[in-house]
């Protein structure tokens, strides 16, 4: 009886209890897996966004989707790294409207080292219900300027100064007297400050080295949110990047002036080739593509349109080297007339540094356009002074052989071809055999003389 019992303690209760402690440690491990996973959920989120380049109607659409996906995802704030040189006043306008509407607090962050939240980006840097800059980070130069880049005239460019002071007053003004007047400044004299500067005033609220440390100044920090009290907690927040799409992109870089530039001489060149030679399609269409992308960027960037008028010259040159015998003058017309037209277009004294096109693309867009338009003359020449090559002028000269004996009448053959024939006056005597040569053609028939 003992044994048996024994039996039972060692091999039925002693494994079963075994089982059952390592049945606790596991599922004590899944709970504790599960606690963490659950913690790491729970952790507040800031949605990183990245504002890098020019103000522009594709931007404001990138950050009204990104205070809508924050929104969406409950997120903590909304953080957007800003590097702008500025851009369209229509677009900051609304840039700070979507801001002020957000549902979820918004930290503008001028970042890295060396970046600028210039002119727009300088406005909408301090609609934010929190600003921050890199140390070595500069904000200002908000004067704005017309379409052609050039400095408005008086009373016009009073109303929109006016306007856009009146839009930033009320977002400044909370930060004291110091700032507001660094904002007016920066709208009225065209103003520039460094971020220890703009600190110092009360613009912006920290200076922070990396996305990270702004993380850690903003914890605990407290603002006025939606008419309430709001604290931060981002100390252990998870970041999350939202990237732009594939045509905020696409849009984005059509507002690069080389870009345009360069659209707009490949659909001109394009165009001009298919109503030199009409008949195609391909050419055409292509031409078109290129200047209707090339005219969103024109629309958009600071431009003077009377470089037009020199580009147009210059195709109007090109064109006309080829069906004059100027023998290259006009290309070379052409050519300056170009380079001088795209320098006017984009890079007038007023148009911001950002919106100039390349010098050295210009010129050597100019020379290549040039070099092709050129080739393009010399095979033109070459044609013109080709022999003729169809019709009946085409058989002057040339020669064949007799088929039959040629007097009043026979045949002769020129290359695969039997013609009618008769002998010219001055010739001798055409045998079966003989070589001829044309002098004469009278309708289908040939007058040949002996060689």
């Amino acid at each position: 009886m003992r044994r048996l019992k024994s039996r039972l303690c060692s091999g039925v209760i002693i494994p079963s209890m075994k089982r059952i402690s390592i049945l606790f440690v596991f599922l004590a491990g899944l709970l504790l897996t599960f606690q963490h996973t659950q913690a790491q959920t729970d952790a507040p989120l800031v949605i990183v966004m990245k504002v890098e380049g020019p103000i522009i109607p594709a931007m404001q659409d990138y950050i009204a989707r990104g205070l809508e996906t924050a929104d969406q995802r409950g997120a903590e704030t909304v953080i957007i790294e800003m590097n702008t040189p500025g851009g369209a006043i229509n677009s900051m306008l609304e840039i700070i409207q979507d801001i002020r509407a957000s549902n979820v607090p918004v930290v503008v962050y001028v970042t890295p080292n060396g970046a600028m939240a210039g002119s727009a980006g300088a406005l909408i840097t301090m609609s934010a219900h929190v600003s921050a800059m890199s140390p070595e980070a500069v904000i200002g130069a908000a004067s704005p300027i017309d379409s052609g880049g050039q400095n408005i005239e008086s009373t016009l460019q009073t109303k929109i100064k006016e306007i856009m002071k009146a839009t930033i007053r009320p977002l400044v003004e909370r930060r004291g007297a110091n700032a507001l007047q660094i904002a007016e400044d920066m709208i009225d004299k065209a103003t520039a400050v460094t971020a220890e500067e703009a600190y110092k005033v009360g613009l912006i609220d920290f200076i922070a080295n990396d996305t990270n440390d702004l993380l850690k100044k903003l914890d605990g920090f407290k603002i006025t949110f939606d008419n309430k009290d709001f604290i931060f907690h981002t100390a252990q927040a998870q970041t999350e990047p939202l990237d732009m799409s594939w045509i905020e992109r696409f849009l984005l870089m059509l507002t690069d002036p080389n870009i345009v530039f360069s659209l707009f001489s490949i659909g001109v060149v394009a165009i001009l080739i298919e109503i030199s030679s009409p008949g195609g399609w391909v050419a055409g269409f292509f031409g078109v593509v290129c200047i209707t992308l090339s005219g969103y960027g024109l629309g958009i960037l600071s431009v003077n349109w009377f470089g037009i008028t020199f580009l147009l010259m210059a195709f109007v040159l090109f064109i006309l080297d080829i069906k004059a015998p100027t023998h290259g003058a006009l290309t070379i017309a052409g050519v300056a007339s170009f380079i001088v037209g795209a320098l006017v277009l984009f890079n007038s004294p007023s148009t911001p540094q950002f919106q100039r096109v390349s010098v050295p693309l210009v010129v050597g867009v100019g020379i290549f356009i040039g070099l092709m338009f050129f080739g393009i003359l010399i095979f033109a020449l070459r044609a013109q002074r080709a022999p003729i090559r169809m019709g009946v002028e085409s058989l002057l000269g040339k020669m064949g052989t007799a088929r039959t004996v040629v007097d009043d009448a026979g045949q002769v053959q020129l290359n695969s071809e039997l013609w009618s024939a008769e002998k010219a006056s001055e010739s001798d005597p055409i045998g079966k055999g003989d070589s001829v040569q044309v002098v004469e053609v009278r309708g289908l028939r040939l007058i040949v003389k002996k060689k």
